[in-house]
């Protein structure tokens, strides 16, 4: 069975005694042979930066990023007030409530900041909820025949329309091999709550699909997955990412 911890937090950047757990999701797995063998590959092989990756820390599994970055070999800073941003080269947005996310968001005075990150080149990734927050469009499921749109606060970076929830709720959760563009091997990826990019701009790289659906795309700088890698011990989704940060 898979081991599958997920923290969500909520998160006071400017109280920290405040650190309260809302939500735990736990289900059972050790790594695979798979993951162990590419772990161990990519932290004898592969050519890490030696600059900061940024994990925006406002409520969500970013500790699980973090403990993947760090195997690794990757310097990690948690991301919580405007000035986290100054000397990282890439922002992994994690997965979590999105509204929640967005509304810390607003009122720690984060969206334009991580604007103008991007905009003079920093890389982004957004997993599940942080997806959602770098569309430029975002659709909620009503249920399986109507969604409406939605005014929730957004990044609006990736030319991308998302459907939050398209795979159904929490009890719908599941795994999927998915091909990925690059990897050789199938990737076990794990969806909860996952959104799906209805549309995608003339720019955007699509990497994977669930059937029909496209649940891994980027566009430039930007990454966007409607699973979690960080809940699974395979670290190539991140590896990839890091790769991102070091092109020009």
């Amino acid at each position: 069975m898979l081991r599958l911890v997920q923290e969500i937090w909520i998160y006071n950047p400017l109280e920290p005694s405040n650190l309260s757990n809302e939500k735990r999701i736990t289900n059972h797995e050790s790594q695979t042979p798979l993951e162990v063998k590419t772990m161990k590959k990519l932290s004898q092989t592969q050519s890490i930066p030696s600059k900061t990756i940024g994990v925006l820390a406002l409520q969500g599994a970013f500790r699980e990023h973090r403990h993947i970055l760090e195997r690794l070999g990757v310097g990690v800073r948690e991301v919580r007030l405007p000035a986290d941003l100054e000397g990282i080269s890439g922002l992994i947005i994690p997965g979590g409530e999105s509204t929640t996310m967005a509304k810390l968001m607003m009122d720690y005075q984060l969206k334009q900041p991580i604007r103008d990150f991007a905009a003079h080149g920093g890389a982004i990734w957004g997993t599940c909820a942080g997806a959602i927050l770098l569309a430029k469009d975002i659709e909620n499921q009503v249920d399986a025949h109507i969604s409406t749109a939605s005014d929730q606060p957004r990044l609006e970076l990736m030319h991308t329309r998302v459907r939050r929830n398209a795979f159904g709720r929490q009890v719908d959760s599941f795994q999927a091999s998915l091909e990925i563009v690059g990897m050789d091997q199938p990737f076990k990826a794990i969806f909860i709550r996952a959104p799906v990019f209805l549309e995608v701009g003339d720019a955007v790289q699509v990497l994977s699909r669930v059937g029909d659906q496209i649940v891994l795309a980027r566009e430039g700088k930007l990454l966007a997955s409607s699973f979690h890698p960080e809940l699974t011990g395979d670290p190539r989704v991140h590896q990839y990412f890091l790769d991102m940060t070091l092109e020009p």
